[in-house]
């Protein structure tokens, strides 16, 4: 396969060929003193009508499903301008510095796709993501797959790497164990983790007696060492996380934390480290320490108040960052953090570094001041991630219902959908015990507070119990009837005990072959009208 190469800096262009076979291929460029303006490669590929392709998203909420070559990729296109000003949609992903051409056979994707015909797989895939994000774009239309290194901006002055990429044709185990291989990752676990999670039917509506409340109801269920994990709604203002809510949590998380050990269970609580709201105490107080743009603070999104994100080249920034996890982790006593909206570090590139540079260096503070505390990553560029978090999301968050409401369906691509979470939890599978522990988001039995059909529900939990890391609801399993006990067992022990065969997806479905207690068996994924169209 022949790869052709270009680099354009302010100063000069300089272009190859290389041939790439199975395995890596690293490129470099001596380059004279100067600002990269592009680093780009481009590879034949036609795209038969019967070939499925998939490009990995930006981050883990992105919706990452597999395409065919009539394919196109929705980006802003469809939301109103000053909808897009106010609540800063443009800023969840990567619209802000990537063309969404919006036309059909035109699709891109991060870090690494792949190309399959039935079992036949070729994966194209990056080595290395801290010199640059790789951008893959796949145009069906002149069956060109165009790679680009993400510098633009970055200084230069003798040998730089362009290119560390890596192909392998086969079957999907074997392009992927290849790629793992050539890596060398190991996960920093391969413990699949019980439990549960507030966030998905108290939201932030929550308090000592709520939290009292699930955590009763867990014993009826669980076993000991899973975990008990506090969501978002603890904290006064998103941003300020050195003391509880003293009105919802008068005695303290210290104290929520000895309840949970003293129940047997691993204590587990959610934080945003980087993310400031507009109304909380640290923004109020230290405005100075966050991402700025043209002299102005960067608005990451609209949740909450409107947030921001701490700025960790600023000392004062990240001597907070650390102080936070001290008192968390060491003070208060809590087993796992789970760290959300972790994309705010690192929204530019520098003269010096690259966005994903900067934000490989910003996982890798969090991995410092958590030790051997676990962590759970979400809301986070996928790849840098990679060994550095024990579990991570894979998917956006799921909804109560099948695709969330219809007003939010033209939203960005990060957006609440059951339907998205799913088709995430299929295409990004082999991550699992390669890169870390994969989190498919919660699963539900109950009747109140939710939209999902039996079916759906039902659906859901076998496919999270079959291809994820981690296993949580978000129920108050003191509400569980003596079926719904019996059905958590059940999906438990499947998720415990079975080994995937095969899958494959299309037609509105997703088929997983399995074998459990020595039985062939077959999950069908057919209630979601919008899956795999």
């Amino acid at each position: 396969m022949k790869l052709n190469w270009k680099v354009n800096t302010d100063q000069n262009a300089l272009n190859g060929e290389e041939n790439w076979e199975n395995g890596p291929l690293h490129i470099t460029a001596d380059l004279p003193a100067g600002t990269l303006q592009k680093v780009s490669a481009q590879v034949y590929h036609k795209c038969e009508a019967d070939e499925r392709f998939f490009l990995n998203g930006y981050q883990t909420w992105t919706v990452s499903p597999e395409y065919d070559r009539t394919s196109k990729i929705k980006g802003m296109h469809r939301i109103p301008k000053n909808m897009i000003e106010k609540y800063s949609f443009d800023r969840y992903a990567d619209y802000h510095f990537v063309e969404y051409p919006f036309q059909k056979g035109i699709t891109h994707g991060f870090s690494w796709c792949y190309f399959h015909r039935g079992e036949e797989y070729e994966l194209f895939a990056s080595l290395r993501e801290d010199t640059g994000y790789t951008l893959f774009q796949y145009d069906a239309n002149q069956s060109l797959l165009t790679i680009e290194k993400d510098i633009k901006g970055l200084a230069c002055n003798g040998t730089y790497p362009l290119f560390d990429l890596f192909y392998a044709k086969g079957s999907q185990e074997e392009v992927f164990h290849a790629w793992f291989d050539a890596l060398e990752l190991k996960p920093r676990t391969t413990e699949k983790l019980y439990g549960y999670s507030s966030w998905y039917n108290r939201y932030q509506d929550i308090d000592e007696p709520a939290i009292q409340q699930d955590l009763e109801g867990c014993k009826q269920i669980f076993h000991p060492n899973d975990l008990f994990q506090i969501d978002d709604g603890w904290e006064p203002f998103v941003g300020d996380w050195l003391e509880p809510d003293g009105k919802k949590f008068p005695h303290g998380m210290k104290e929520m934390a000895d309840e949970i050990h003293a129940s047997g269970y691993r204590a587990g609580i959610w934080l945003a480290p980087f993310a400031a709201e507009e109304k909380s105490a640290l923004y109020h107080d230290h405005p100075d320490w966050f991402i700025k743009e043209n002299g102005k603070n960067w608005k990451c999104g609209g949740n909450w108040s409107g947030f921001y994100s701490l700025d960790i080249d600023q000392p004062e920034a990240e001597q907070y960052i650390r102080k936070v996890f001290d008192r968390v982790l060491n003070e208060w006593g809590y087993d796992l953090v789970k760290l959300d909206f972790l994309y705010g570090a690192a929204p530019f590139n520098s003269t010096k570094e690259t966005r994903a540079g900067k934000m490989t260096r910003a996982l890798k503070l969090l991995r410092e001041v958590c030790g051997d505390k676990l962590i759970l990553g979400c809301g986070v560029p996928v790849m840098p991630a990679f060994g550095l978090v024990d579990y991570c999301r894979i998917s956006c968050d799921v909804s109560l219902d099948e695709d969330d409401k219809w007003f939010m369906q033209g939203m960005h691509r990060e957006r609440v959908s059951t339907t998205n979470a799913i088709t995430n939890i299929y295409t990004r599978n082999k991550l699992n015990r390669h890169a870390y522990m994969s989190d498919p988001d919660v699963f539900f039995l109950r009747t109140d507070n939710i939209e999902l059909s039996e079916v759906q529900k039902s659906q859901l939990a076998q496919l999270d119990a079959l291809l994820g890391g981690v296993f949580l609801t978000s129920d108050d399993p003191s509400t569980y009837t003596d079926t719904m006990k019996q059905d958590y067992q059940t999906y438990r022990h499947m998720a415990e005990e079975a080994k995937v065969l095969h899958m494959d997806a299309g037609n509105h479905q997703i088929k997983v072959e399995y074998l459990l207690d020595g039985e062939h068996k077959t999950l069908v994924v057919d209630g979601y009208r919008k899956l795999f169209k």
